[in-house]
């Protein structure tokens, strides 16, 4: 049996104009596109008028929503790509088809985050014009980015990481405002998104962490040398009832053989960053327990710190 070769044809061969033949024959052969979408097209029109511009093509899919179809006989650029932002919002549609020659990576990036930031699908496809042997030229649609249950799920898991970040910022501003008018510890440090937030002095790191429903306050020790460390931490740990004395109340003492640092912490059950409502109670016990970790345990560091 003999099986032809597939042959790539140079698209301004098949469709010499964008406009008046691509865009004529896609109107007329829209089965061909639908085949790599999600839903079938039909209804199109072309040169439909959005303010000062005019889409390539409309459609609706069976649902009734508005497709945009824009065209691009060339490598994406992105003025077609904000031009088809803008046929999306000027239309209000309930979806987007952008066809191009060659997708460039940006571009591809850029329409995999529209599929997981908003809630219109957004599809990427690339054409191309090819024959077997000395057939017809035909056109062949390959989808490079579309909507997907996978790209929803990682823009929600996105979004929910974006909210996290924001709301620790919040808890992480009152807490440095109640702190600065009780030590100035931390007083060069800005609220970050992150989940702690601490001042390092040669290695030794006194940190506050909080949790969804907890939180902590903590000398971290990592010189950088696990060794170093762990000879800080047992020092430090010879001195435990004094130190504990001091405090005013039992600590955790966290060696941590596996790990290259060390920790020794208070964990304050009053909530996390979760319990918005329990912050003013929860930012006035961490700041305390952080004031009296380092009055215990700051006299024993300096040597340490200094090498002794």
């Amino acid at each position: 049996m003999t099986i032809g070769k597939i042959k790539r044809v140079p698209l301004r061969e098949v469709w010499k104009h964008e406009a008046h033949n691509f865009t004529t024959w896609l109107q007329e052969n829209t089965d061909a596109l639908s085949d790599v979408l999600d839903f079938t097209l039909s209804g199109v029109e072309r040169e439909r008028s959005a303010g000062d511009f005019n889409v390539d093509l409309v459609g609706e899919d069976e649902q009734g929503r508005t497709v945009v179809i824009e065209n691009q006989l060339e490598k994406s650029d992105h003025d077609h790509l904000g031009k088809v932002l803008t046929y999306l919002a000027a239309l209000d549609a309930g979806a987007a088809v952008w066809i191009v020659a060659r997708p460039r990576q940006e571009h591809i990036k850029a329409v995999t985050w529209l599929n997981e930031a908003t809630s219109t699908p957004f599809y990427l496809v690339q054409v191309e014009a090819i024959r077997i042997g000395e057939s017809l030229p035909a056109a062949l649609f390959t989808k490079i980015v579309g909507p997907s249950v996978e790209a929803r799920q990682a823009g929600q898991t996105k979004k929910d990481l974006d909210e996290r970040k924001q709301v620790r910022r919040g808890f992480w501003t009152q807490l440095l405002d109640h702190a600065k008018t009780k030590t100035k510890l931390h007083g060069s440090n800005s609220p970050g998104t992150a989940d702690f937030l601490g001042t390092t002095i040669g290695g030794f790191q006194w940190c506050y962490s909080v949790r969804k429903h907890d939180a902590q306050a903590e000398l971290y020790i990592d010189t950088g040398d696990g060794e170093r460390n762990l000879r800080a931490f047992d020092k430090l740990h010879e001195k435990k009832e004094k130190v504990e004395m001091a405090f005013g109340g039992p600590l955790e003492w966290q060696r941590l053989d596996s790990s290259r640092a060390c920790r020794i912490r208070q964990v304050v059950n009053v909530g996390g960053w979760l319990d918005e409502e329990k912050w003013p109670e929860l930012i006035e016990a961490l700041v305390e327990s952080m004031i009296r970790l380092e009055k215990a345990l700051e006299p024993h560091v300096k040597p340490l710190r200094q090498g002794a």
